[in-house]
């Protein structure tokens, strides 16, 4: 029997390895394609085991990164993701969640907005006072790159907000957020001209001329208007065929519409182009929708891959909110998948940070669903198993939704001449220590440990990457490099770093100049942030938002430290203590106390705060809720308790699952029972259900 636990656990590994190489190394090992396949299974088994859903899962974060090329631009207002749907039976799902939530009736009609999804690049434009003053990619969701230099160049952006016929003034303050992209024949005549000046530049090459950068043609219409927008002259973008549909609102001193569809109004009325198949429809005739918009999908001028739908009314949209990465009010619906054929090269094992061996598909280039696809994952070794796919197949590959990447089978298995089935090791490949499924796992994982290079470099590059302690100018090969020469071998070394500095100038690449950047980038992480600290040390199911939960909750480093190795008593305050947090599980608690009962992780450990200093965890100001912890218990008649813990959230409280001495409030509704009673019992300050909205709206 598998283990979807396991499974979960080395999924989250490879996608954050891959985070790393594509968003901070520009460097990436797989496609858009597989990376997304990667996604996909993640979330169709937390879908199946929702209790293994952690918030610190990489399908409840927005990825990305910003460039080193241009400065960083933040968001008033975080762009997230978008969560998918495959089929009708998502769909009513999603429909599903939205009147659970809300306690709406099931006669209650729900009207949605209707948007095609373009394949471009998303934007976030900062209007003041109705002028144009900063643009910016999604970046990591929170801070992007700022492009506004060549956002300006494209026509379809407004410098100034039309004034004329205005159904409402212009905020003083307001973002706008849309797509840039490339009609199809935009961007192929725009390949036809790459393709010619690569012929030339060869030309250039054969006769000894003076070469300038290498060109290369992109693949497909979003790459080529990634690449356009992305260009440190503004005057190349200009020459680019940009186009731009504006459909979102991101930060707003006031809002200007109470509908999405008032919204898109507006937006036609500022001077924006707003997509002219966007409906305005009844949630029940979005099936009919999605039917339609697949077969004209061809004929559009566009690349498209699905069909967004988004709740109407932006009072319902406030009040849904997001979880984790994505709004709970819109989701993508996308088209079926496309397949082909290709050669199955070989299988490659990637050993992750917590020495889980996936296996990774190599094939022969192959074009499907709009890109170049030569890897797809598979898994584990179960999954070869069940598949009987072998290197030399012909292999049938498909892209769900267009994006994602499946390897359905083999179509000539019953060759005389097939090779014999794939054997998986039982050894890792990076330290050739055993690998071994524990019980029923899915997973084979190294028992190397810290003796095990990949896992060791692996842990490091988690450790500077952006979302940790974010150190620039140590990408993988670098980090491998450092790792190679012994010169890093743990976290602390790191900051040790500047006794090497003289061997560090030599080395083919570096340079001084280079070196006092990466030093001086080093030095500034000495008091991080403890959220990212405790990501930074990459336990095991401890990711951003878990990390944050700890911080939060035990305030500094040391407390922290004292608390998790007390937990390792089963009974213990501790160990209560930490089950109460809300979000934090038995299997999340298990992994923080198996950390720190390692001697030699608490060693590390000691090692590192020789070097830094974490700064203790901020709270929330402004509000009653602010650093409180608050239980809530019974049933709640004008809210939801999903409604209810994430409003309390938003405010700075600590939403726990039990009632003790160190509890501030317990909201009770009707049929409370026994958390109640406990909290008259310790003294703990119960609110009714209309004290707790009021305070929730004071």
């Amino acid at each position: 029997m598998s283990d979807p636990a396991a499974e979960i656990a080395a999924l989250i590994d490879q996608i954050r390895h891959h985070d790393r190489l594509y968003y901070e190394n520009d460097a990436p090992e797989i496609s858009d394609s597989d990376y997304d396949g990667l996604m996909q299974r993640l979330r169709a088994l937390e879908a199946a085991h929702p209790e293994l859903l952690a918030p610190d899962s990489p399908s409840q974060q927005v990825a990305g990164r910003v460039s080193e090329g241009f400065a960083k631009s933040r968001h008033g207002v975080p762009m997230l993701s978008l969560g998918n749907a495959f089929g009708e039976e998502d769909f009513s799902e999603f429909l599903a969640r939205i009147r659970r939530f809300l306690a709406l009736k099931d006669d209650e009609p729900i009207a949605v907005v209707a948007e095609p999804k373009i394949d471009g690049l998303s934007c976030n434009l900062l209007y003041e006072n109705g002028r144009l003053v900063r643009a910016a990619t999604r970046g990591d969701g929170a801070e992007g790159e700022d492009i506004t230099a060549n956002i300006r160049t494209i026509a379809d952006i407004p410098q100034t907000l039309r004034v004329e016929n205005l159904l409402s003034p212009a905020p003083a303050r307001i973002e706008i957020r849309g797509e840039v992209f490339m009609t199809r024949a935009d961007f192929l005549a725009f390949r036809e001209q790459q393709i010619a000046a690569v012929a030339e530049r060869e030309g250039r090459k054969a006769r000894g001329e003076k070469l300038g950068p290498a060109i290369v043609p992109p693949v497909n219409a979003r790459n080529a208007a990634a690449g356009s927008l992305r260009q440190l002259d503004p005057s190349i973008t200009a020459s680019r065929p940009l186009k731009f549909f504006a459909y979102a609102m991101g930060e707003a001193s006031e809002r200007p519409a109470e509908t999405h569809s008032g919204w898109l109004e507006q937006l036609r009325a500022w001077g924006f182009v707003v997509n002219p198949l966007s409906t305005l429809l009844p949630a029940d005739e979005a099936p009919d929708f999605q039917r339609r918009m697949a077969s004209e999908r061809a004929a559009l001028a566009y690349e498209i891959d699905g069909v967004v739908y988004k709740l109407d009314r932006l009072d319902w949209q406030g009040r849904l909110g997001f979880v984790g990465r994505e709004p709970r009010w819109a989701i993508a619906w996308k088209f079926p998948a496309e397949r082909a054929t290709t050669k199955l090269l070989r299988i490659d094992i990637q050993v992750g940070r917590t020495g889980a061996l996936t296996p990774r598909a190599v094939m022969e280039p192959v074009f499907v669903g709009g890109v170049t696809v030569t890897h797809a994952t598979l898994h584990n070794e179960d999954e070869i198993a069940r598949k009987d796919v072998r290197p030399g197949d012909t292999v049938i590959l498909q892209r769900a939704g267009d994006v994602i990447p499946q390897i359905v089978g083999a179509t000539d298995a019953d060759r005389p001449d097939r090779g014999p089935a794939f054997v998986f090791p039982d050894h890792c490949p990076a330290c050739g220590s055993q690998a071994v499924r524990v019980g029923g796992d899915v997973v084979r994982r190294c028992t190397g440990g810290l003796i095990c290079p990949a896992q060791t470099v692996e842990r490091l590059k988690h450790f500077v990457s952006r979302r940790a302690l974010d150190i620039d100018g140590l990408g993988e090969e670098r980090m491998e490099l450092l790792h190679e020469k012994g010169w890093v071998l743990g976290p602390a070394d790191l900051f040790r770093l500047h006794e090497h500095r003289a061997e560090l100038e030599k080395l083919e690449g570096w340079g001084a100049k280079s070196v006092t950047a990466l030093l001086k980038g080093i030095d500034a992480r000495r008091d991080p942030p403890l959220e990212r600290f405790i990501f930074a040390l990459g336990i095991r199911r401890i990711g951003e938002q878990n990390a944050k939960l700890l911080a939060r909750h035990y305030g500094e480093v040391r407390p922290w430290m004292e608390r998790m190795q007390a937990a390792a008593i089963i009974g213990s305050e501790a160990r209560e203590e930490l089950g109460s947090i809300q979000g934090i599980g038995p299997s999340i608690a298990e992994e923080l106390v198996d950390f720190f009962a390692e001697e030699r992780n608490r060693a590390a450990l000691e090692d590192l705060l020789g070097q830094v200093s974490p700064r203790p965890a901020t709270v929330a100001e402004g509000s009653a809720l602010a650093g409180k912890t608050i239980v809530f218990t019974g049933t709640l008649t004008t809210m939801t308790r999903d409604e209810a813990q994430a409003r309390a959230e938003a405010m700075g409280a600590k939403v726990s699952k039990s009632v003790s001495k160190k509890t501030d409030f317990v909201v009770v509704g009707e049929d409370a029972g026994s958390k109640a009673a406990k909290a008259a019992e310790l003294g703990v300050t119960v609110l009714s259900e209309a004290e707790w909205r009021a305070m929730a709206e004071g």
